[in-house]
């Protein structure tokens, strides 16, 4: 083999080692490190605490709590663990006017974009940061069907976040406290929030009406 034909492998192998780490870099599907039967017994043992929070709780937006039942799920399913690649942004002053369901406004601090690959599709989620807490409000193909039409929340764990970035876990997304009771006045997902993939992950909403705020403020 001669010397420029090495040379034309070394080089063709290379081309393909970038084109993989930037394409793949992009995401993960399911976490290698989650064992899943571990990994589904807390997510059941986290929803039925929330039930009883619900069922019990003093703060919790259930009006009759003696006609509970129990929130319902899709099934634990570790391919909605994904991780993101961060892109963060340069201007850290950067906000986001965010309209609530009773029609004002709150102002939010604008973290980063999560970008990832789930369901076969390129996603891109924006992060924004209210106190110390990072949350995703996002719409999905299920909003209005088998979930919340005002969307759903997905907050971040910081020790499963770094600059570069960070894990989203969707089987723990959840319905902000107005699809359960309209005196709460919840954040609405901003357009570019809105998935063009069915998430089948985390809460589910069976109630068979919604308020016709959140009827007018789907895009």
């Amino acid at each position: 083999m001669t010397t420029r034909t090495i040379l034309s492998v070394l080089l063709g192998l290379g081309l393909l080692a970038f084109l993989y780490v930037t394409f793949f870099s992009e995401s993960t599907s399911a976490d290698a490190s989650v064992d899943p039967v571990r990994y589904r017994q807390e997510l059941l043992d986290k929803r039925t605490k929330k039930d009883n929070d619900f069922r019990s709780g003093s703060d919790s937006p259930i009006t009759d709590k003696t006609q509970f039942k129990g929130l319902t799920y899709f099934a634990p399913d570790p391919a909605y663990r994904v991780t993101a690649r961060l892109e963060p942004f340069a201007d850290k002053t950067q906000k986001l006017v965010v309209r609530m369901s009773d029609g004002s406004e709150e102002v939010y601090e604008k973290f980063a974009h999560a970008v990832f690959r789930l369901n076969g599709e390129t996603c891109r989620l924006l992060i924004v940061k209210v106190d110390e807490t990072y949350s995703i409000l996002f719409r999905d193909l299920t909003s209005g069907q088998e979930t919340y039409g005002g969307g759903r929340y997905l907050e971040l764990d910081p020790k499963q976040m770094a600059d570069t970035q960070a894990v989203l876990d969707f089987n723990i997304a959840y319905n902000p406290y107005c699809a359960y009771n309209p005196g709460y006045a919840c954040p609405l997902p901003p357009a570019e929030n809105k998935l063009p993939i069915a998430v089948k992950a985390g809460e589910q909403y069976t109630h068979q009406t919604e308020t016709s705020f959140l009827r007018a403020s789907r895009p």
